[in-house]
């Protein structure tokens, strides 16, 4: 993909769920969510390839479109099956150069010392030369929707099986908090995943934080429509018992 190529430029044309209010054409979000107005595309040497699951894209707080818009050489793609990853990317790609982000789970202490991802061979366990194998990835295959249809997108592209499998191990949480539960505490969005993934793997700590500083705004902008919760007020908790509980707990005169 040439710098002057919109990155989504490729997504499948897929329906748009209908919305009472204006959208971002770029990023599809409500204008009251969109922060595409401080993102510049970053001239990124690791390709990237966002593939979602058709029924997360409604989502307000999802950041597979946004992520892609941070680079110049990405591809963001709905749909749940490709024939291949040139078929997906639209342009010539050696599924062996390419990397999936691992579906599985590692603890810890599985990782070698000192790493936040590894490469890992078909039967999830770490190659004994990581730096190699990491030098050899030209592009990374992010998965974005919930778990299940994350393994689902894994399974119908037995394309994937020829790459290598990444595994990230995020030294904090998810910056959602608790505006949306995640399955396991070290899970991140799509968007810190790739901003992630590619930093280490470019060695460049300011993609991280180009990227990161996009998602805390959108979330600000999210919490700000959110309605305020009612205080709770002072003083004693009503009592709401039964009144024969509340008669038979009563002193007697």
């Amino acid at each position: 993909m040439t710098g002057a190529e919109d990155p989504l430029a490729a997504a499948d044309d897929a329906p748009q769920p209908g919305a009472t209010e204006a959208e971002c054409p770029r990023c599809v979000k409500p204008m009251a969510l969109c922060v595409c107005d401080g993102v510049e595309p970053i001239d990124n040497r690791i390709a990237l390839l966002i593939l979602q699951h058709p029924q997360e894209q409604v989502k307000e707080l999802g950041t597979a479109r946004l992520t892609a818009l941070h680079f110049k050489d990405a591809v963001f793609k709905i749909g749940l099956s490709w024939p291949s990853l040139a078929a997906a990317l639209g342009r010539p790609a050696d599924p062996k150069r390419w990397a999936v982000l691992y579906l599985g789970s590692m603890r810890p202490e599985d990782f070698p010392p000192g790493r936040e991802l590894v490469v890992l061979d078909k039967k999830g366990e770490a190659l004994p030369e990581q730096d190699e194998a990491l030098a050899e990835i030209e592009g990374v295959v992010v998965l974005d929707g919930t778990w299940s249809q994350a393994k689902t997108l894994w399974w119908r592209n037995a394309w994937m099986l020829k790459g290598k499998r990444i595994a990230l191990r995020p030294q904090r949480p998810s910056l959602y908090g608790k505006l949306r539960r995640e399955p396991r505490r070290e899970a991140l969005s799509t968007l810190e995943s790739s901003a992630l993934l590619l930093s280490r793997l470019e060695g460049r700590p300011e993609i991280e934080t180009a990227l990161l500083a996009s998602f805390a705004r959108m979330l600000d902008r999210y919490r700000a429509t959110q309605p305020a919760r009612p205080p709770r007020a002072d003083g004693p908790r009503p009592d709401r018992r039964r009144p024969q509980q509340r008669r038979g707990r009563s002193r007697a005169s």
